[in-house]
C-alpha cells in the first residue's frame, strides 16, 4: 500500500519562502539590468552633449548597444526566476518543474545562487511537495 505523506504547514511555508526568494532574486536582476541600461544610455547622452569630436558618432551607438545587450541578458536570466516564483506562491504545477530547472542553473551562481539552488532542490524534492502541487495548499492528505 502506498503511504501518503502529510502536507504540513511547514512545507507550505517552505514553498512560499522559495517562491518569494525567486521573486526577489528575479526582480533584483531585472532592476540591476535596467539600471545598467539607464547608466549606459545616460553616458551616451552625456557624450553626445559634451564631446565635439567625430568619435562620438561611434561611441554613442556602441554604448547604447552595450547597455541594451546587458539589459536583455539580465532579462533572459532573471525573468524566468520571477515568473517561477509567482507560480510557486500560487502552487502552480508548472512552477515546480520550472523551479527545479532553475535551481540546477542557480547552482552555478556561487554563493547566493548555489544556496538558492540547493534550497529549491530540498524543498521541491521533499516527500510532501508533490502532493502539495497536486492538491493545493489548503487540502491535506489523510494519514
Amino acid at each position: 500500500m502506498l503511504a501518503l505523506h502529510l502536507v504540513t504547514e511547514d512545507m507550505v511555508s517552505h514553498v512560499k519562502t522559495l517562491g518569494t526568494l525567486h521573486m526577489i532574486c528575479g526582480s533584483l536582476g531585472v532592476l540591476c539590468g535596467s539600471l545598467v541600461f539607464l547608466f549606459f544610455g545616460g553616458l551616451a547622452g552625456l557624450i553626445g552633449l559634451t564631446d565635439a569630436s567625430e568619435g562620438k558618432w561611434i561611441a554613442i551607438p556602441a554604448l547604447g548597444v552595450i547597455g541594451g545587450v546587458i539589459f536583455l541578458f539580465a532579462l533572459v536570466l532573471c525573468l524566468p526566476s520571477l515568473v517561477a516564483g509567482i507560480g510557486l506562491v500560487q502552487f502552480r504545477s508548472w512552477a515546480r518543474l520550472a523551479t527545479l530547472v532553475l535551481s540546477g542553473l542557480h547552482l552555478l551562481n556561487f554563493p547566493i545562487g548555489s544556496a538558492l539552488g540547493f534550497y529549491g532542490f530540498w524543498v521541491l524534492l521533499s516527500p510532501g511537495a508533490d502532493q502539495l502541487f497536486k492538491r493545493g495548499p489548503g487540502v491535506h492528505a489523510a494519514a
